[in-house]
C-alpha cells in the first residue's frame, strides 16, 4: 500500500467536502469520543449539540481532537486529524451569522443530523436545554492517504 501525507490544502478540501467525524475530549484524565456533524471554514470547524457530557467536558477542558475518515476500500482511504480549541458561540448578535451558517450547511450536506439531534432532545427532556453552538479553532492539522502501491511518500505536517 502507498502511504502519503496530505498537504494542508488537501486536508482543508476534505474537511470542506465532508461533514461527519469523531471528536475526542478529556476530563479528569478520562477520554471521551463521540460522532459529530460539522461545518468547515479555513482555520475553524463549527458544530452544535444538545447539552450533555461532550459539552460539559469541552467547557471544562477546551483542548479537543477531531478525526475524519473517508474509506473506499481497505487499501484506499484518507484520514484527517485536527487538534484544536473549543469555543462556545452564545446566542448573541455577534455569533448569529455563524450559527445560521452551521445550520444551513448541515442541512445541505447531511440532513440526517436532524434525527440525531431530535433523539438527543427526547432523551434530555424536550426544550429544557437549547442547542449549544460551538467553534473548534484548528491549531494542528494532519492527514494521511492510503492507496494501492508499495511505497511511502514524504509527509506534510501543519502546526498553526
Amino acid at each position: 500500500m502507498l502511504i502519503e501525507r496530505l498537504s494542508p490544502a488537501e486536508c482543508d478540501e476534505m474537511l470542506t467536502r465532508l461533514a461527519f467525524g469523531r471528536i475526542a475530549c478529556t476530563y479528569n484524565n478520562q477520554p471521551y469520543i463521540v460522532p459529530i456533524y460539522f461545518g468547515h471554514q479555513p482555520g475553524r470547524l463549527y458544530g452544535f449539540s444538545a447539552q450533555g457530557q461532550k459539552i460539559e467536558w469541552m467547557r471544562a477542558n477546551p483542548s479537543v481532537c477531531l478525526q475524519v475518515d473517508e474509506i473506499a476500500a481497505p487499501d484506499d482511504w484518507t484520514s484527517i486529524v485536527v487538534h484544536g480549541r473549543y469555543e462556545e458561540l452564545p446566542d448573541t448578535a455577534e455569533h448569529s451569522h455563524n450559527r445560521e451558517w452551521v445550520l444551513s450547511l448541515l442541512e445541505a450536506k447531511s440532513p440526517s443530523w436532524r434525527a440525531a439531534f431530535a433523539a438527543s432532545q427526547v432523551r434530555t427532556h424536550p426544550n429544557t436545554h437549547p442547542a449549544v453552538f460551538y467553534c473548534i479553532h484548528i491549531e494542528q492539522l494532519s492527514g494521511v492517504r492510503g492507496s494501492p502501491g508499495d511505497q511511502i511518500v514524504e509527509t506534510w505536517h501543519l502546526r498553526a
